[in-house]
């Protein structure tokens, strides 16, 4: 009897901490088949390749290739060239994670040839339909068989919005166990202390979203921002693609490296990101992923967004909204420095355990169709 195959679909750096867990999961079942599909949404080693390997994902057994492209244009290449995949050999069920482009292309792809779809952390909403995740997460959720939330807001949202209850379980949060799995690997790195800094005597900072990258106003602002709290306060920055052309644009990088403290590194694999973070005194960012991490770490994080989709992050972690307000970024600043910041409470099934859930869950819809 020919097993039911089940398709992983990632493409993008935050999607293959969440997929690792699942397959490792599912790889335990006999009774299934599991195809691991890399559209190549990310595509160098720095943002791809060496996270495969940190996490110990096998090697992806298609590859789409799709490469980068403005949102219509890379969105069109993945649902076209995962289509002709599907139409060689059709899965039982989809499985996609997270809200990128490489998400809401394969649903599509699948849904129309009568495939499953499964969406690993549905239900978020930051209520801003300006972001491009937004968008994805509410069509990939509108079309997906089977919806696998990771806080209690995606189920509130999704019973807003009307989903049947059916469709949707809380298993908990995926990237927590990629996190606790890799936690003890990343601390042997010792990565902060190679860059010459100690335990809690320096800030991290990530940034990438559009809101605070694509205008030069408010890129220079925060520029100006972290080179003032890092003479407190030294900052390792690792910098995005698209940010470091944000910054040379603007002719702004001259002035990170000369007016503060800040150290610019390229970017950083999973582990030595981990490494930085569970070492930081407070940690400076616009990732949705990196105010779960902060909040199962324990670290302070100060989300340089006016609003997020993770709420539970700020009502039972240790992020803040900040947004890009310099003002904010200071009085958050000093908090955490004067240690008025609060320690964060554990989150239901933040367990290290998702993947198992996530697992589970498929392993029902396509043996009991």
């Amino acid at each position: 009897m020919t097993k039911p195959l089940v398709d992983l679909v990632a493409g993008a750096r935050p999607n293959f901490m969440k997929l690792a867990p699942v397959a490792r999961a599912l790889d335990t079942r006999e009774g299934l088949e599991t195809r691991i599909v890399h559209t190549g949404q990310h595509y160098d080693r720095d943002m791809s390749e060496v996270f495969f390997e940190e996490l110990r994902i096998r090697v992806p057994d298609i590859h789409l290739e799709a490469g980068s492209g403005t949102h219509g244009a890379q969105t069109a290449q993945i649902l076209q060239k995962y289509e002709a995949e599907l139409l060689k050999r059709k899965p039982a069920a989809t499985v996609v994670f997270g809200d990128v482009n490489s998400t809401i292309a394969a649903a599509l792809a699948a849904v129309k040839l009568g495939v499953k779809v499964v969406h690993v952390e549905a239900g978020l909403r930051s209520f801003d339909r300006a972001m491009p995740e937004e968008i994805n997460r509410i069509l990939t959720d509108s079309i997906s068989d089977l919806l696998l939330v990771s806080e209690p807001s995606g189920l509130t949202n999704l019973r807003a919005e009307g989903v049947s209850p059916e469709r949707i379980r809380l298993v908990g949060n995926v990237m927590i166990d990629s996190l606790k799995g890799e936690l003890e690997r990343a601390g042997e790195l010792g990565f902060p202390r190679r860059l010459g800094f100690e335990e809690r005597g320096y800030g991290l900072v990530t940034l990438h979203r559009p809101s605070n990258v694509d205008h030069p106003g408010v890129l220079e602002s925060l520029v100006d921002v972290f080179c003032e709290i890092s003479m407190e306060l030294p900052l390792v920055f690792p910098v995005h693609p698209r940010t470091k052309g944000a910054l040379e644009r603007a002719g702004l990088t001259q002035r990170l490296q000369s007016r503060g403290k800040v150290t610019l590194l390229d970017p950083v694999s999973y582990r030595e990101n981990l490494s930085l973070m569970k070492d930081a005194r407070l940690v400076l960012t616009d990732s949705g992923g990196i105010q779960e991490e902060t909040t199962c770490l324990g670290v302070p994080c100060l989300t340089l967004r006016a609003n997020t989709e993770r709420p539970v992050t700020a009502e039972k972690g240790t992020s803040r909204l900040v947004g890009n307000d310099p003002e904010a970024i200071r009085r958050a600043f000093s908090d955490v420095m004067a240690g008025r910041w609060p320690e964060g409470r554990p989150i239901e099934l933040w367990d290290g355990h998702a993947g198992e859930r996530v697992a589970r869950e498929i392993e029902s819809l396509v043996t009991h169709r």
